[in-house]
């Protein structure tokens, strides 16, 4: 190194220190990077790429960045998965011998960025650690914005980690190498852009210093030991104290219901699957949080929905009054807005770059507590009085604030006019100092006026010159001589300055300098004695946050008209007319169609779902487990009426997916999915399994479907809902006792049908799969060749139906005609009217008549001995020994056809049947 530059050989064993990022090189007002990083850089950021000389060599490519606005070309190199060592001058160039001496002072990284820019639209930004110890993988994950941490550990043998750390979206994983190296074949993890970097546990003297002995015997191994992966991450590239990390947050995975990553995305508990957007999933439904706390709170609870009944019966209790109490629950909102980000304001106080308005925004804050809490102590709701008994509003911290800052301080803290007046004595006398010169300085320009005659001339300053009296040139010859030294020379003027100018500059400007310096170091003080006190202010903004996330929660089920769920120990699931909540707001003013869920020992826990493609089935499966989640997790559910069991986990399996560089077809994902399934489900699960068995062969797609639902029925006994096209599968329910059949119900009427978007007893006999192609806007031809090829083959299957086929096809089983008959008798007479009955007992009854008709039509024509049971073409192959009764089957299709079987009752569809019966005998 000794052919470079003094400076450049500082440079090059600083960037020793930062071999994996950007190195920011303090020179004067820029960052400066060379070599290899300017190439990369001037790339990444679009800058131009110049060189400089740098000893005997020849010159070396360079870049750099103005420092005021550094902070954006960070966050740009941040986005894109880098990480900056930010080099700073540490002592004073007026001073320094040789080369100014620099330090690294920051590492910037993913998972450690605290820049505002960086982190706009973020509601955490996590870092986390993972760890093996024995036969456990510990996890801890901070926020460092926040002050968060959180730790857990998890058998190594389940492979549960990828899911748990999934939760948090960790910008960043750091931990041992191994495991580290093993997480980044994980999915849901490299897709969220995460850098993964190896790292060596933390000394244990300072790991004691820092968290303090009772805080870290409640850790196991493992976790002790992710703790201590991260703080040492952290402390060597904070390179400062984490004054506001010093809580550990350890919690128990089994505390909390288990949603894995397929069911939050299925679900759509935080993001939409189509766009990953926000908008659309069930936070963005209920977020009507007023803070950014209350946010962020928020969206943990929906991530860990609770198992305890007690503590779910506390927030429930709290939404019931909140609802009952709109002029409470509209005070809350009122001081909510007052509250600044207390977490993040914490945070930027532990670093030492929050600013005089950051203060006073949590001063501001403050002043709010002290009204909330007086609210939530007079109301009805036992759990709001329990969260502010002997709260700490930290009131001392916000009269510390007011004593010493003014009202209205500027961005910068090193400009002065921070400072209140009468705070400082000798800040005072300065002031008064400046004050008094710079009223010398007016006086001075008026005398100077009328000793001269130039009304024009006028005292400026600038930073390069100091104090000057500018004269333009046409005034130059009234000037005296000798009084007057020449300073600048102007294109239509003059400076000068005069020996009395000259004192008072001096003067002015030392009180000046002394007085900014003076504000900067009052200002670091309070700064420094807030910073005392940030575990009060931490424990604040975590109260604040659950009164926010509560009154949301009693907002949005006023709004939407949720109910208070009952919750029990028991098995059984009953919901009266249930909707999907996002779907439900997203129609806004249109109806949405309630559908009601009864899934128990008493009412069968599982649900067959058969019916059309578009016709609700997904919808309806979503909106139960979703019920499930809301009331777990504390809110009211969108339905009539609820008696819910505590679910302690959800497994869905709802949609297409694939994972093509994983290289996992669709159906094998499915597999993977429904392998879980069955892996850890347990009895109190609750399993949603949407089009089972697709992807495959319809021969081994059906009996793998039919396998599997044996397999939960007898193995697992948990509640569950299932919906196929494979509608042969019907049968099951004569099998299974715990299982019922339900379909989704149509109405048809020519050649258009109408889904009811309700769920009604019984199974479905086609998917309408062609008619959804032709709403899709498919080609005319398509959809005729379609239907011709589709009725081909129905009536290849029926001129020769092989073995058993008759108990496979779509038949009623056994006892269904007697519960027609039953639904029958409930009809009331509609005097002829053709309008679809409303309520669900009229909805059963239109598809039990439908259901039977289709069943006594295949049995007459079986009966008849009609070779061709297609009712949609002529007799193929007939012999002219069966033309007559061919045409009469003609005639009885073409009569069929213009049946509407949804507009008949039980009773008249029996009628109709068994004259159609009777005239079919004769032939």
């Amino acid at each position: 190194m000794s052919e470079y530059t003094p400076m450049m050989q500082q440079y090059l064993a600083i960037k020793e220190e930062a071999k994996d990022a950007f190195l920011f090189f303090r020179l004067g007002d820029f960052y400066e990077m060379f070599f290899e990083d300017a190439v990369l850089a001037a790339r990444e950021l679009e800058i131009t790429l110049t060189g400089r000389g740098a000893g005997k060599e020849a010159r070396i490519p360079m870049c750099g960045v103005p420092y005021h606005s550094a902070e954006t070309y960070i966050s740009r190199l941040i986005e894109k998965g880098y990480k900056v060592a930010i080099c700073e001058q540490v002592e004073d160039p007026a001073t320094a011998k040789g080369v100014v001496r620099r330090e690294i002072v920051r590492v910037v990284t993913p998972g450690t960025v605290m820049e505002a820019k960086a982190l706009e639209g973020k509601a955490n930004n996590f870092i986390a650690a993972v760890a093996v110890c024995g036969g456990e993988e510990g996890l801890a994950v901070c926020d460092l914005t926040t002050g968060e941490l959180y730790a857990t550990s998890l058998a190594a043998a389940d492979g549960q980690l990828p899911h748990e750390l999934g939760l948090y979206e960790p910008a960043e994983i750091v931990g041992d190498r191994d495991l580290v190296e093993r997480l980044q074949d994980a999915p849901a993890l490299w897709q969220r852009s995460v850098v993964y970097t190896a790292r060596d546990a933390m000394e244990e003297e300072a790991l004691l210093a820092h968290y303090g002995a009772a805080e870290l015997e409640r850790l196991g191994p493992a976790r002790r030991r992710a703790v201590s992966l991260l703080t040492g991450y952290l402390a060597d590239t904070q390179k400062r104290s984490l004054a506001h990390v010093r809580s550990i947050r350890a919690y128990e995975p089994s505390q909390y219901m288990v949603l894995d990553p397929y069911t939050r995305r299925n679900l759509e508990l935080t993001e939409t699957v189509q766009d990953r957007s926000r908008q659309g999933s069930l936070l963005w439904l209920l977020d009507k949080t007023e803070t950014a706390m209350g946010a962020r709170q928020l969206r943990r609870w929906i991530d860990k929905p609770l198992l305890v009944r007690a503590q779910i019966e506390e927030r429930l209790e709290a939404v019931d009054k909140l609802l009952a109490d709109f002029l409470l629950r509209e005070e809350l909102r009122d001081g909510l807005k007052g509250v600044y980000d207390l977490e993040r304001l914490v945070g930027r106080i532990a670093y030492g770059t929050a600013n005089a308005r950051d203060l006073n925004a949590l001063k501001q804050s403050l002043q709010q507590i002290g009204p909330l809490a007086a609210h939530c102590a007079a109301s009805a709701s036992q759990t709001l009085r329990r969260l502010v008994d002997r709260l700490d509003a930290c009131a001392d911290l916000a009269e510390m604030i007011e004593t010493v800052l003014v009202e209205d301080p500027p961005v910068s803290v090193r400009e002065g006019g921070l400072i209140r007046s009468g705070y400082d004595g000798y800040l005072d006398e300065l002031r008064e100092a400046s004050t008094g010169g710079k009223r010398w300085l007016a006086e001075l320009e008026q005398r100077e006026r009328e000793a001269t005659g130039i009304r024009s001339l006028k005292i400026g300053y600038n930073k390069v010159f100091g104090y000057y009296l500018e004269v333009t040139k046409a005034n130059l010859a009234q000037l005296p001589e000798g009084r007057y030294e020449r300073k600048q020379t102007l294109a239509a003027a003059e400076r000068f300055v005069t020996p009395e100018l000259k004192e008072k500059e001096r003067l002015i400007l030392e009180a000046e300098d002394k007085m900014v310096d003076l504000e900067y170091a009052r200002f670091a003080e309070l700064r420094d004695r807030i910073a005392g006190q940030l575990g009060r202010l931490q424990r604040l903004a975590g109260i604040v946050a659950t009164i926010d996330v509560l009154q949301a929660f009693a907002a949005v089920s006023e709004q939407q008209r949720y109910c208070r769920p009952t919750l029990s120990e028991d098995f059984d699931i009953a919901i009266t007319d249930g909707r999907h909540p996002v779907i439900e707001a997203a129609l806004d003013s249109a109806p949405f169609v309630a559908n009601s869920a009864a899934l128990g020992a008493d009412s069968k826990p599982m649900m067959l779902i058969t019916g059309p493609n578009m016709a609700g089935k997904s919808t309806y499966m979503r909106q139960v487990a979703l019920i499930c989640v809301m009331a777990q997790i504390g809110c009211f559910v969108p339905a009539a009426g609820a008696e819910l069991a505590i679910v302690d986990r959800i497994f869905t399996r709802i949609g297409a997916a694939d994972d093509l560089i994983g290289g996992q077809s669709t159906f094998m994902v499915e597999m993977k999915d429904i392998q879980t399934m069955t892996a850890k489900a347990t009895r109190r699960s609750l399993v949603v399994i949407d089009e089972l068995g697709r992807g495959t062969s319809t021969g081994e797609g059906m009996a793998i479907a039919q396998a599997v639902i044996e397999y939960v029925h007898d193995e697992i006994g948990c509640k569950a809902l299932v919906s196929t096209h494979f509608h042969e599968l019907a049968h099951l329910e004569e099998t299974l006792p715990g299982l019922k059949n339900m379909c989704m119900a149509v109405k048809e009427s020519g050649d258009d049908v109408a889904f009811l978007r309700k769920l009604v007893p019984g199974a479905a006999s086609t998917s309408y799969g062609i008619y959804c192609a032709r709403l899709a806007g498919l080609p005319d031809a398509i959809i005729g060749r379609a239907y011709a090829l589709l009725h081909a083959a129905e009536g290849a299957v029926v001129a020769a139906p092989p073995e058993g086929a008759r108990t496979a096809a779509r038949t009623m089983p056994a006892g269904e005609s007697g519960d027609a008959q039953r639904a029958g008798d409930r009809v009331r007479e509609r005097d002829g009217s053709s309008e679809v009955a409303p309520d669900r007992h009229d909805a059963e009854e239109s598809n039990a008549a439908a259901y039977l008709a289709d069943s006594y039509i295949e049995e007459a024509a079986v009966s008849s001995e009609i070779v061709q049971m297609s009712m949609f073409g002529p007799p193929a192959g007939a012999e002219p020994l069966h033309s007559r009764r061919a045409a009469r089957a003609e005639q009885f299709a073409d009569q069929l056809r213009k049946l509407d079987l949804f507009n008949m009752t039980p009773l008249q569809a029996m009628q109709w049947l068994d004259e159609m019966k009777q005239k079919l005998g004769k032939s």
